[in-house]
């Protein structure tokens, strides 16, 4: 026997893993944002049957300190194993993603496939050698975002972005309500940097709520800037970690399943639609 320890899977030597009819994949955030993902998910495994978990009881995930946040999140992913049994698991969500990998790797033997700044392809992309990350004040601020840019931005000058309402306003949206363009702008705002006549010219989408409302940043930005949004590179590495399929039959229907049930009663059914969302479970995990 050989572990794959990136897969975090057991099989024999030379061998792939065994195939399903319909590998199942749970993907995991504290709201909605993690739908950007799970759409590009979807595109990239059609075979697979797809649970979306939100972790509405909790959210947002960064008024938690991080043991605390760490110790939620194991929770929460112990019911969802047990109760769903996938074979995979996307977390798409960096905050989660940041803090909790490693704990959620050594308590599961399923395999996990993170979200995290997407600093390596910005840097990569930058002409001008000015590139923003926009994520969350509590993102932009650990030690894995600034050990990211270390390691593949040593080249850039590099602005860290914590937008503290953006987040909120694009879920906002999603349901429909009214979100100005200038409480947008107000978000992105500290992005566009000039120096030494030099533009920013890269910016990277940090949290998965953003892309929710890229084509208004897009429009609102001060000039075109290229974005960068991590869901399809997220898609592509599940896909590759996945079980192969032998399903001559559709996929089962997706599933949504939210901790708190306020997310899914509050206008926003008519948007998981959207998404390919059409049955919705709650499943109470309510804070102590």
């Amino acid at each position: 026997m050989r572990v794959d320890l990136l897969a975090g899977t057991l099989y024999q030597a030379g061998t792939v893993p065994p195939m399903k009819q319909h590998p199942t994949v749970l993907v995991f955030d504290s709201g909605l944002g993690g739908l950007t993902v799970f759409r590009e998910a979807v595109k990239a495994r059609p075979d697979a049957r797809f649970v979306y978990a939100a972790d509405d009881a909790a959210f947002p995930y960064g008024r938690f300190d991080e043991a605390s946040l760490v110790t939620r999140i194991l929770t929460v992913m112990e019911r969802l194993i047990s109760r769903h049994a996938p074979d995979l698991v996307v977390v798409a969500c960096n905050t989660a993603s940041t803090i909790a990998l490693p704990a959620l790797r050594a308590r599961f033997a399923v395999p996990f496939v993170g979200t995290v700044p997407a600093v390596k392809p910005a840097a990569e992309a930058s002409q001008s050698r000015l590139i923003s990350v926009l994520g969350t004040p509590g993102t932009v601020k650990r030690e894995y975002t600034a050990a990211l840019i270390r390691e593949f931005a040593a080249g850039c000058d590099v602005t860290l972005v914590g937008a503290p309402r953006l987040a909120a306003l694009a879920e906002a949206a999603l349901r429909g309500d009214a979100v100005s363009d200038a409480d947008l702008l107000a978000e992105i705002a500290p992005c566009f940097v000039e120096k030494g006549g030099r533009r920013t010219d890269v910016v990277t989408l940090s949290c998965t709520h953003y892309p929710l409302v890229r084509d208004r940043l897009e429009k609102l930005a001060p000039w075109p800037v290229r974005w960068i949004d991590p869901a399809p590179a997220i898609a592509r590495r599940m896909a590759s970690l996945m079980p192969q399929a032998i399903a001559t039959d559709p996929a089962p229907h997706a599933l949504a399943v939210f901790t708190g049930g306020q997310m899914a009663q509050d206008g926003l059914g008519a948007a998981l639609k959207t998404f390919g969302l059409d049955a919705i479970t709650i499943d109470p995990l309510p804070l102590h």
